[in-house]
């Protein structure tokens, strides 16, 4: 399986911050917002990933991630001119997966689990056709919605209804077969002009071949798209790490305790980041506490 992140998008909503920086670069608490959805995917044992972004932006994104090795990981790059639809992320990154299966992220997407690793790395080897991941919300209407029957199986999804049937809205993480790739160059802008990732989910559910998981209680997501959701997030994040001692979306010991790089490149890591800084200093304890 291969990852595409796609970080693109103008920000509209989060002007005028994002008049001169891309969204995923802003900080969610103590990191860049893209070290978020990276580790998801580092997460489900994915090393080859895709990162998308707009025209002017994709320089930002090599100065602070590089080709991945220090993390282990084979990331590339590739520019979306426009924004086209969240599908057209496949369409972009379609030399790029090949024959391999794929998990789709959005960038603005924060996942938080205990089990989210192991969850994954689950769904990834059950993966045939389309898997979505849902997450129950107080506010149905303003997203895309996943409708189950009373076995919990997929019946529909339905685009941000004004009269909701479910509370389920589908969250910005998407895992495919390689039949993904023939579906999107089938699809044709919606009246926006996009190639809507509704469309092609719904391709995958018309043929049986799409099946929700609902990450339900002991998890959270955002969608940090407007500036009470990024700092909703951002205080989530600084309560629990304050609170357990732990970090999220380290993507440094995530990559660590992944086995994509040992104790001595993990010290090294947090030696390079500024030992006299705290997200410095924890990735070192990790590594002493570890050798």
């Amino acid at each position: 399986m291969r990852g595409i992140l796609l970080a693109g998008g103008s920000g509209t909503r989060l002007r005028p911050v994002t008049r001169v920086a891309s969204k995923q670069l802003l900080p969610v608490y103590n990191k860049p917002m893209i070290y978020y959805p990276l580790s998801v995917l580092m997460c489900a044992e994915i090393r080859e990933i895709l990162i998308i972004t707009t025209p002017g932006f994709l320089e930002a994104y090599r100065s602070l991630l590089g080709d991945g090795s220090w993390l282990g990981l084979d990331l590339r790059y590739a520019e979306q001119p426009s924004p086209d639809g969240l599908a057209d992320a496949l369409r972009i990154g379609s030399d790029f997966v090949g024959d391999e299966q794929i998990a789709l992220i959005l960038g603005d997407n924060i996942f938080y689990s205990h089990q989210l690793p192991t969850m994954l790395q689950h769904e990834r080897v059950l993966l045939d056709g389309c898997t979505l991941f849902g997450y129950p919300v107080a506010d149905p209407e303003r997203y895309g919605i996943a409708v189950t029957d009373a076995d919990g199986t997929l019946v529909s999804l339905e685009e941000k209804p004004e009269k909701p049937t479910s509370n389920l809205a589908v969250t910005g993480l998407y895992f495919y077969d390689n039949d993904a790739l023939a579906l999107t160059r089938e699809l044709t802008p919606s009246a926006r002009g996009e190639l809507e990732i509704t469309d092609l989910n719904n391709k995958y559910l018309a043929a049986g071949r799409a099946r929700l998981v609902n990450l339900g209680r002991g998890s959270a997501w955002f969608d940090t798209g407007t500036h009470d959701s990024l700092l909703d997030a951002a205080t989530f994040v600084q309560l629990i790490e304050k609170r357990q001692g732990i970090r999220i979306a380290c993507i440094e010991e995530v990559a660590y305790r992944l086995g994509f790089i040992d104790a001595d490149q993990l010290f090294e890591l947090g030696r390079r980041t500024g030992g006299s800084t705290e997200y410095g200093r924890y990735v070192m304890d990790v590594a002493c506490a570890s050798a």
